[in-house]
């Protein structure tokens, strides 16, 4: 696979894998020792960037990503994230007081059985901590050698300006797909002119874009879906077939996926773009990877553009929108 650059330079392949619904928020959940040999399936495949974070579980995403990249630890760049306060086993709130970075890096190191971690974000925004304290305590944490990276997850353009001052910012991950274009705004321009990667989550729309989902599914009870009103407005669903039928339009005429070329097209947004669409099965694993290989025309990419659908339904409820930095 094609590699890419995040920030000055990280490499990693042009397209990574998040690990997040191998045991957190989309159920069922399959079991353990299929996910590890997907992991490693992914390395032969060339993914070498795995994305996982401590509130996936919390902490049993952390497990597997780490039990199944520990052979193989040399070929995968692994990304993880802090920022929650999980004292209790369960998220409460944002915290990324610098002790509690600190303790929760050495939590992440033990859980990934590895001696470093390559890419290290802070999950939300917490506004109880000012942002150049914790760039200031993963800076520490890059010169002893337990984090290479630096990142930031949602966060809006000023903070990442106050971060950047401090620590070089290496990536922002945040959510960005043909239905969610918000970063297109200010987030894009602020990271090409600051030479920040950008590592979309979501790339498919929770599972949306892939033309899988309409106003009849439903998802298993725990099912993160449940609490969007992107996905449990019934108009919503049936008002956002339009991106689907887009898709489904440009595929048919390159023998493709709608998902493939919804990938496709975030690739073609910048070269410093890297989307980590998640799966558990393999077939789709391949799918994905197989967009990689897609190029999509200029007048193609206008034509995509020049279609004008506004997505219907909020993509967070309000609780969670909440803890989005603006």
């Amino acid at each position: 696979m094609n590699k890419r650059t995040l920030g000055q330079n990280l490499e990693v392949s042009a397209l990574g894998l998040g690990c997040m619904g191998m045991s957190s928020s989309f159920p069922p959940f399959p079991d353990k020792q299929e996910m590890i040999a997907l992991i490693r399936t992914a390395v032969e495949r060339g993914v070498t960037f795995f994305d996982t974070a401590q509130v996936y579980g919390p902490f049993t995403n952390e497990d597997l990503v780490g039990e199944a990249l520990e052979p193989i630890r040399d070929q995968a760049v692994i990304a993880t994230k802090f920022g929650f306060e999980l004292s209790t086993g369960e998220p409460r709130g944002t915290d990324s007081r610098p002790d509690t970075i600190k303790r929760s890096v050495e939590d992440s190191l033990r859980r990934l059985r590895t001696d470093r971690i390559d890419l290290l974000y802070q999950h939300r925004v917490d506004p109880n901590v000012p942002i150049e304290d914790v760039a200031g305590t993963v800076k520490e944490l890059i010169e002893q050698g337990k984090v290479k990276h630096f990142g930031l997850s949602e966060a809006g353009v000023q903070t990442i300006r106050r971060a950047h001052a401090v620590q070089a910012v290496t990536a922002l991950q945040s959510e960005y797909s043909l239905w969610w274009r918000e970063p297109e705004d200010a987030i894009l321009p602020t990271l090409e002119e600051l030479g920040i990667g950008f590592v979309p989550f979501s790339p498919l729309g929770k599972g949306f874009l892939t033309g899988k989902i309409d106003e009849t599914t439903t998802f298993e009870s725990g099912d993160f879906r449940n609490t969007v009103p992107r996905f449990t407005d019934t108009e919503a669903r049936r008002a956002n077939r339009a991106f689907v039928d887009l898709l489904t339009h440009i595929a048919e005429r390159k023998n493709a996926t709608p998902a493939q070329i919804a990938l496709a097209w975030l690739l073609a947004q910048k070269p410093w773009i890297v989307p980590i669409p998640g799966t558990t099965k393999l077939h789709r694993l391949d799918e994905n990877i197989a967009a990689t290989d897609i190029e999509l025309t200029p007048d193609e990419l206008r034509e995509i553009d020049s279609t004008q659908i506004d997505a219907q339904g909020a993509r967070y409820s309000e609780a969670n929108q909440r803890m989005i930095d603006r």
